[in-house]
C-alpha cells in the first residue's frame, strides 16, 4: 500500500511539474452540484456541468449548453458538491514538503505569514508548475522590535531609519507584503506605514502595540492606541486575542467587544480570528502534553520541534481550566464581528506549535460555526472572503467563468456539515484534477520533511535579513 502511494505521489507531482502551469488537458465535470458563495447568499445549482480549459472556469451551467473542448478528461460527478478552494489566510511552511497536506485538505491558496527569500523561490517554482502545491501568497520577514514576543527568525527594527530600511530591503528582495508584530516601536510603526505606501506595499500582522512598559494593559495604556492601528491600512487583522488583549485591554468584556467590533467594521478591516492556535493551546494543557502528538502532526516540520519544546511543555504543564472561558469569548468576539460587518477570512497559523497543515483550517473552520457563524458565513470566510482581500475578487473564491480553477469536490453537503470538509473527495489545481487516492499520497509525502533543507532555507534567510544565528545553528 504504501508502495502505491508513493507511486501515486509522484505520478502525481510529475503531472504538476510540467509545464505549463495548468492541466493541457481540459476537464468537464458532469451532473455536479455547486455552491458558489462570492454573493449575498450561496448560489447553489444542481446537476450541473464544469468546463475547464487553461486552468480557468469557461462554462458553468446546464449540460446541453456546454461546450465539448476536444479530447477533455470527463468525470461523472453524480452526487458531488463543488465548491472554490479553500484558502488558508495564516500559515508558517517551512518546507515544501509539507504543501501536499495543504491540497489534501482541499486548501488551494495560503498566505505565508513569516517569509524568506526561499518562500520567494517556492512560489515561482509552483506558479510555473515545477512544485506540486497551493497558490502561495507570502509576507517578507516579520518585522518586530526588542521585545517579550520577539523571535528568532524577527527582522528586528528599533527606529524609524532601521524599519524604513528593513522595508526597503524586503521590496528589493522581491517581496510584496509586510507582516508587523506587537513589540514594533511607535517611530517604527509609522515609517513601515509610510515606506509601505510609498513601495505600494501592502500590511497585515498582530496590531503593534509599542515597548510594553510596566502596568499595560491593566493599569495604563498602549503606547500606540488599537485605533491608530486601525487607522493605518492593515489589509488584515490577525487573532482574535491579540485584538483582546490590544483593543480590550485583556478584558472579556461582552459591551466592550461589540463596541469595538463596530469600530473595525467601520474602519473596514478585516480580521483573521485564528481560534484553533489557541484552542490547541488548552488542548495541550488538557491533556497534559499528549495532545502535540495528536493526528497530523507528522505532516510538521521535525525542526520546529526542538524550537516548540518549551512551549509545549509550559502548556502541558498549566491547569487548563482558567483558560475556558478564553477561548469560548475570542468565538464570541468573533460572532460579534459577523454580525457587525467585518469581513473575516479563515487563518489557523498552520506550521506552527502543534497547528498540522490543512488539517488546522478544517479545525478553524468548525470553531467558528461552534461559535455562532452559519455553514454559509464560514464557507465564504474561507473562499470568496480571501479573495476580495487578496485583490481576487472575480478571479478566485467562485465558479464563474473567468474563475481561477482552483475547487474541491466533497461526497457530502459543507453547507449542512462542516467538519465533512476534512476529507475531500478530490481538488482540482490550476485545472489539474488530484483524485482522493493523489491526495491520500501528498499526505504520505508530507510525512517527509527535510530538515537540513529547512535548516539550509532559515541560516540563508535569517543572515540576509540582517538576524544573527544562535549557536549551533
Amino acid at each position: 500500500m504504501a508502495r502505491h502511494l508513493i507511486a501515486t505521489a509522484l505520478t502525481c507531482c510529475a503531472a504538476l511539474a510540467s509545464g505549463p502551469a495548468f492541466a493541457a488537458q481540459s476537464l468537464v465535470l458532469d451532473h455536479v452540484r455547486m455552491v458558489d458563495l462570492a454573493g449575498q447568499e450561496p448560489a447553489i445549482g444542481s446537476d450541473r456541468t464544469l468546463v475547464i480549459t487553461d486552468g480557468h472556469i469557461v462554462y458553468a451551467g446546464d449540460a446541453d449548453r456546454a461546450p465539448s473542448p476536444e479530447d477533455a478528461r470527463r468525470i461523472d460527478a453524480s452526487g458531488l458538491t463543488l465548491m472554490p478552494g479553500l484558502v488558508d489566510m495564516h500559515v508558517h511552511v517551512w518546507d515544501e514538503a509539507a504543501l501536499g497536506a495543504y491540497l489534501a485538505h482541499g486548501v488551494t491558496t495560503i498566505r505565508n505569514m513569516s517569509g524568506m527569500p526561499f518562500h520567494l523561490d517556492m512560489q515561482r517554482r509552483i506558479e510555473s508548475g515545477e512544485l506540486a502545491g497551493p497558490r502561495l501568497m507570502t509576507t517578507g520577514p516579520i518585522l518586530n522590535s526588542a521585545g517579550p514576543n520577539a523571535q528568532i527568525n524577527h527582522q528586528l527594527v528599533e527606529d524609524a531609519a532601521s524599519a524604513r530600511e528593513a522595508v526597503r530591503w524586503q521590496h528589493e528582495a522581491g517581496f510584496r507584503h509586510l507582516k508587523l508584530y506587537s513589540n514594533l516601536r511607535r517611530d517604527a510603526f509609522h515609517a513601515v506605514v509610510d515606506q509601505a505606501g510609498k513601495l505600494g506595499m501592502t500590511m497585515t500582522g498582530h496590531t503593534p502595540e509599542g515597548e510594553r512598559l510596566a502596568g499595560i494593559p491593566a493599569e495604563r495604556d498602549f503606547v500606540i492606541p488599537f485605533d491608530e492601528v486601525l487607522a493605518a491600512g492593515f489589509t488584515t487583522i490577525e487573532h482574535n486575542e491579540s485584538i483582546l488583549w490590544h483593543g480590550l485591554h485583556d478584558r472579556q468584556d461582552p459591551v466592550g467587544a461589540r463596541e469595538l467590533a463596530g469600530r473595525i467594521a467601520a474602519a473596514g478591516v478585516p480580521v483573521t480570528p485564528t481560534l484553533v492556535a489557541y484552542r490547541n493551546l488548552i488542548h495541550v494543557a488538557e491533556t497534559n502534553g499528549a495532545y502535540a502528538q495528536r493526528p497530523g502532526t507528522e505532516w510538521m516540520n521535525p525542526v520546529l520541534r526542538p524550537i516548540e519544546a518549551d512551549n509545549v511543555a509550559s502548556w502541558a504543564m498549566r491547569d487548563a481550566a482558567p483558560y475556558a472561558d478564553s477561548i469560548r469569548f475570542l468565538g464570541t468576539m468573533a460572532a460579534m464581528m459577523q454580525d457587525a460587518g467585518v469581513m473575516l477570512v479563515t487563518g489557523s497559523d498552520a506550521g506552527i506549535f502543534v497547528n498540522p497543515p490543512g488539517l488546522s483550517l478544517i479545525d478553524e473552520m468548525t470553531l467558528l460555526a461552534e461559535a455562532g457563524l452559519t455553514p454559509a458565513q464560514v464557507l465564504k470566510a474561507a473562499t470568496a472572503n480571501p479573495a476580495i482581500v487578496l485583490g481576487e475578487a472575480g478571479l478566485a473564491g467562485c465558479l464563474e467563468e473567468g474563475c481561477r480553477a482552483d475547487l474541491v469536490l466533497y461526497d457530502c453537503d459543507p453547507l449542512a456539515e462542516i467538519a465533512c470538509t476534512a476529507k475531500p473527495q478530490a481538488v482540482i489545481r490550476n485545472g489539474e484534477y488530484l483524485d482522493r487516492a493523489a491526495l491520500d499520497a501528498m499526505l504520505d509525502a508530507a510525512t517527509r520533511q527535510d530538515p537540513q533543507r529547512t535548516m539550509r532555507n532559515l541560516a540563508e534567510g535569517m543572515t540576509a535579513q540582517g538576524s544573527e544565528l544562535p549557536p549551533g545553528f
